[in-house]
């Protein structure tokens, strides 16, 4: 053989693993923009209406509140919002607790409102997703209202009952009721209701396809609208083993394994998504909860599949009081081994906080005035930088921090209340309970939105419906825009990089310095280009 075949030879053989190599950047690039929607690449900026802000001096925050500072939400660089419900309700458990699902609570205004704020996001490029609560509904919901009356009315089936003349059905526990019981009497026809949550929210019996049948119609109802998905509420409870098994003792500490993987759940979301989100191929869809492993998680949206499109797991949130007495090497392989498992396909949620959670600057960080605003910086730093969408919780861009009630009576969360009547009952340590909740309470989480240093934080003119943390005169917005280095301003940044990097969207996740107790570092690594973001975590105890 010539020299110059052997040379040609080697050539090759050299240039064989750089051309393999080559082929797969061009086909992870082209999977990759296959796979390429829009709720991937979003930034979701969650409101609490109640909270955010006050029109008309009721106190309680509203749609043409919202309607108000659109030109703030739209000055932030995100994409879509996730408002918490703003249907009909008695307000049990703020509006989650629903009694027409097709009209506006009235503390929130009309569907005028509602028209008017849905062009108002859609002329600015911003989505509006919604929450949709069907696990349960209202008591005063008018199928409930129907059902209760008699057994043999036609919405009976509507609901989970039990005839008393069967006894005492097997035991239940619920979230929200004081004795932690989730079957209630009703005397009206000598029955018990099922209610996972308080008594006045009833569980819908989704293996009565009539049931099915009205939430699809109320899904198309506001699609038809113009809305851009649902975040389905405690989704992963709706179907129930109707054999009742006995559970075993304890079985509340892993409540969804035991609540959450029901016999015909996922038939249940397929049958959802050809009879309706197939319909709809922009919306997006997310699921509350989402199993109790990765693995379940992934059931929920593996593309295979045809269900929903993200993943919202709370295993990230549900560490206690502080990231510090879980410990930074757990808390980096509850992320690392699920987006091992949603690596090639799925997709997950990215959140530190929502209206269920305290502060993230509270309880993953130190929110003291010498370390809040660097606490918050590097916790947005997280969220915005990790491979998922990014859920973001509003006031957090802030640095809010818990307000820490020291009075029931300020409380007004039926989880809080209920909780402290329990204990009450049971002659528990009621003082130990307030103290904890100053850490813990979801209401730390709802305290009204800090807009500037006047009354009540511009939030309100009048008496606001919780009260409002006292470090508003220093925490605000109006205060942190004219302040380059503030919170606010390095959130807007995070999100206009995001938006330039592609790389911190859909590029490979791999953990870095996997077993060092102060630093969580990770790279982030699409079509050649590389990404490596690096925290240090100084073990300072946060006040209480």
């Amino acid at each position: 053989m010539k020299r110059y075949q052997i040379l040609f030879l080697h050539l090759i053989i050299i240039l064989l693993p750089f051309i393999k190599m080559q082929a797969q950047v061009k086909n992870q690039a082209a999977k990759i923009e296959a796979d390429k929607k829009w709720w991937k690449e979003a930034v979701v900026y969650q409101i609490y209406p109640r909270s955010f802000k006050d029109s008309d001096g009721d106190g309680v925050g509203d749609l043409k509140g919202i309607i108000s500072k659109l030109d703030y939400i739209k000055s932030l660089g995100i994409e879509a919002i996730w408002l918490n419900p703003i249907y009909q309700s008695p307000n049990d458990d703020n509006g989650y607790d629903i009694s027409d699902y097709r009209s506006i609570m009235k503390d929130f205004g009309n569907m005028d409102d509602f028209d008017t704020l849905l062009k108002g996001l859609h002329d600015r490029g911003i989505k509006l997703i919604m929450d949709l609560v069907v696990n349960h509904s209202s008591d005063e919901h008018e199928w409930f209202k129907q059902a209760r009356s008699s057994r043999d009315n036609k919405y009976r089936d509507y609901y989970h009952w039990w005839p008393a003349q069967k006894g005492k059905p097997t035991y239940r526990w619920s979230f929200f009721d004081v004795k932690s019981e989730a079957w209630k009497y009703d005397k009206q026809t000598d029955s018990y209701y099922l209610h996972y949550f308080s008594q006045k929210q009833p569980d819908l019996n989704w293996e009565n396809p009539a049931v099915r049948q009205e939430v699809y119609d109320i899904m198309r109802f506001w699609l038809d609208k113009g809305i851009d998905g649902f975040r389905l509420d405690a989704f992963q409870y709706v179907s129930k083993d109707i054999s009742w098994p006995v559970f075993p003792d304890g079985y509340e500490k892993e409540i969804n394994k035991y609540y959450g993987e029901g016999p015909n759940l996922h038939a249940y979301i397929q049958e959802m998504n050809r009879e309706v989100l197939s319909k709809y191929p922009n919306a997006m869809t997310v699921c509350e909860g989402a199993g109790s492993s990765p693995e379940d998680a992934l059931k929920f949206v593996d593309p295979d599949r045809k269900e929903l499109n993200v993943a919202y797991h709370f295993e990230s949130v549900d560490i206690g009081k502080h990231v510090s007495d879980f410990g930074l090497v757990n808390y980096k392989k509850i992320f690392s081994r699920y987006d091992d498992v949603f690596k090639d396909k799925g997709w997950l949620s990215i959140f530190m906080a929502n209206h269920d959670q305290p502060r993230m600057v509270s309880k993953f960080g130190n929110d003291s005035p010498q370390f809040r605003a660097i606490s918050s910086k590097m916790l947005s730093t997280f969220v915005m930088t990790m491979r998922g969408t990014s859920f973001y919780y509003f006031g957090d861009e802030l640095g809010m921090i818990n307000i820490r009630l020291n009075d029931i009576n300020d409380y007004n969360d039926v989880d809080t209340r209920n909780k402290y009547e329990g204990l009450k009952e049971k002659g528990g340590d009621l003082a130990a309970f307030l103290e904890l909740q100053k850490q813990t309470s979801r209401e730390n989480g709802r305290t009204p939105m800090q807009w500037n240093d006047e009354k009540n934080a511009g939030f309100t003119t009048g008496k606001p419906w919780l009260k409002v943390n006292p470090n508003y005169t220093d925490v605000n917005v109006a205060e942190q825009e004219k302040d380059p280095q503030s919170t606010l301003n390095y959130f807007k940044k995070l999100v206009q990089l995001r938006k330039n990097e592609q790389t911190l969207v859909y590029g490979k996740y791999t953990l870095l310095d996997e077993k060092n107790p102060n630093v969580f570092s990770y790279s982030r690594e699409l079509n050649e280009k590389k990404k490596v973001v690096q925290q240090k975590f100084y073990q300072i105890k946060n006040p209480l």
